[in-house]
């Protein structure tokens, strides 16, 4: 609970003041029934009727005061609960933009929407309350027993048989309620991945007339979350007819033995009356502290959830070696001995915290194994392979969105942990395999490469990207509105944006991962034109299925399971290496058939 500390120290007043302002509406609670009386044993018995206008003056005036100090106390409380939650959301979506793909890859996505949006709602919903009823029920309750015991003390024994019956049943249902209440927010998590992936994916679903198929399993997975909201609500509906009962059969052992006591002439009326009143109090007291304590359950089981984001600690990170002045000049690239196999499960390194693979739970493939090459500052390296081969898994390791399990990434020299992470990938531009937009317009989503772009700047990497024909023709141009995931462009003007974007980092280290796979093979001619021209001393690494993508390349690496099958260029491959040999044919024999 001391990280969450930090989160009330900013609200501080209204998380004091809150319950403060609550108490007046306490002492009136306490008040009202003893003044009821007083009227009833004093005003009403004489028929004085200037005593009970004066008491009934002093009942007003204690009634206003408890709507201001309870108006008060819900604004506070309130302020304090939504400031809460908002600081800790804040902080829970920044530590979520450190993790690594190895981290994201640990949760999925719809549990991460629960966390930042449904846990931390029902966190602010249980504080919302604790500090509205944290002074006020233990008020209300010491407050009752007081003034009924000062009543009678006889019939406030009565209590001593009703409240050790709710303490039991309230611990009873807590104990079953926790485990329900996380198994439900686990439920919540399947639901969201479901109706996440279903939308963004509606596209496919429709082509694919796949909607039945969809509903059946958003339908299960929405009937899984019923049963287990019902559930765990349930342990909140049977604590409710036990209370109801309690209170039912308190009231009516009051109601009798003190009817009796009247009767005999042991008590007034007015006293029966008030401390009818407080036994109430008292009970209902009890019964919204079981509420809040119910409430909590389901509170700690979202803490222990958003306290579970706030503990992982990042995969990749800036280790203590990394030089803050260090920056990528040349661009030059060096694999020494790499080898990558992607983690089962995860062990973290006693001083620096940071992930590294673990076989505990079985061998790992390797993904790529003793990869070495260089590449020189500004040439240009293509990279092809099957599908599955690693081309993608390697170019990441250089701007460390993965780290190499064995070997080491150099860039100018010196190995990318040395860097530090935005150091490092200010240098790297990377446009990748599934190509992202923004809701925004087109300058907006430009300027993700540089927000300080000029207009000019951003011309001039539309212009490389073969993208300023397209965008003059829309309407606004450059202020035209890219809807969310730039599902209103087409796929090849959506890979344009994408290098336009990249490019406008202006990076020493650009690299295209199959980026121009949806571009006619002309207006990819003119990229690659352009680069040679705007990007001479960048180095460039080119992931393309096309031969005719990377055949100009200084030199073209072919990968195959993970290893390299030959480096070199077009013509010394075409001589040399068979699988470069049967990627360059059968494409040949392809365009000759379309011909």
């Amino acid at each position: 609970m001391k990280r969450y500390s930090k989160y009330i120290k900013k609200y501080k007043a209204a998380f004091i003041l809150g319950p403060i302002m609550m108490l007046s509406e306490v002492f009136g609670e306490i008040w009202l029934p003893k003044l009821m009386s007083m009227i009833i044993n004093n005003g009403v018995a004489n028929h004085d009727t200037a005593y009970i206008l004066k008491i009934g003056g002093v009942m007003l005036a204690a009634c206003i005061l408890m709507i201001i100090g309870g108006t008060l106390g819900n604004w506070f409380s309130v302020k304090a609960s939504v400031g809460f939650a908002a600081d800790l959301r804040t902080d829970l979506y920044k530590k979520v933009q450190t993790f690594s793909f190895a981290n994201i890859d640990d949760y999925s996505t719809g549990s991460l929407v629960t966390r930042l949006t449904n846990d931390i709602q029902q966190i602010q919903n249980f504080l919302n309350m604790a500090l509205k009823m944290a002074l006020r029920s233990p008020g209300l309750m010491i407050g009752g027993i007081i003034m009924a015991v000062s009543i009678n003390k006889k019939l406030a024994l009565v209590l001593l048989v009703a409240l050790p019956v709710l303490v039991v049943s309230i611990v009873l249902v807590l104990k079953a309620g926790f485990p329900r209440f996380q198994r439900m927010q686990t439920a919540v998590d399947g639901l969201n991945n479901t109706v996440k992936e279903g939308l963004t994916n509606v596209r496919v679903i429709k082509s694919f007339v796949r909607e039945d198929f969809e509903e059946e399993k958003f339908g299960k997975k929405n009937a899984d979350l019923r049963e287990r909201s019902i559930d765990a609500l349930n342990t909140v509906i049977k604590i409710m007819p036990v209370m109801t009962i309690i209170m039912n059969l308190t009231s009516c052992a009051v109601v009798w033995f003190g009817g009796n006591a009247i009767i005999e002439g042991r008590m007034q009326v007015g006293d029966l009356t008030a401390f009818i009143t407080y036994v109430t109090q008292i009970l209902a007291s009890f019964m919204f502290l079981g509420i809040i304590f119910l409430q909590s359950s389901r509170a700690l089981a979202s803490l222990n959830r958003t306290s579970e984001l706030l503990d992982t600690v990042p995969d990749i990170a800036d280790l203590p070696a990394a030089d803050p002045d260090r920056k990528v000049n040349s661009g030059a690239i060096e694999f020494k001995n790499v080898c990558f196999s992607y983690p089962r499960k995860s062990e973290r390194d006693e001083q620096t915290g940071i992930a590294k693979a673990s076989k505990k739970d079985g061998a790992l493939v390797e993904v790529l194994e003793n990869i070495s090459f260089t590449v020189k500052s500004g040439e240009t390296l293509g990279i092809l392979g099957s599908t599955g081969c690693g081309k993608t898994t390697l170019v990441q390791l250089i701007p460390r969105l993965y780290d190499a399990t064995s070997g080491e990434v150099l860039v100018d020299g010196e190995n990318v942990k040395n860097y530090t992470l935005k150091n490092l990938r200010d240098g790297v531009s990377m446009v990748l395999q599934n190509n992202t937009l923004f809701s925004g317009t087109v300058a907006e989503n430009l300027r993700w490469g540089n927000e300080n772009a000029t207009d000019e700047e951003i011309k001039q990497a539309a212009d490389s990207a073969q993208a300023s024909q397209f965008i003059d023709s829309f309407g606004g141009q450059y202020d035209y509105m890219i809807e969310q995931g730039g599902t209103n462009v087409s796929g090849g003007q959506k890979q344009r944006l994408c290098i336009a974007r990249a490019l406008i980092s202006k990076p020493k280290i650009l690299i295209l991962d199959d980026s121009t796979s949806a571009v006619d093979t002309a207006t990819e001619a003119r990229i690659r034109e352009a680069f040679a021209t705007t990007l001479k001393d960048t180095t460039k690494l080119i992931i393309a299925q096309r031969i005719g993508s990377v055949k100009d390349a200084d030199r073209i690496m072919v990968l195959e399971d993970g290893k390299i099958a030959d480096i070199g260029t077009h013509d010394e491959l075409l001589k040399r290496c068979q699988e470069y040999q049967e990627i360059y044919y059968s494409q040949v024999s392809k365009e000759e058939e379309a011909k």
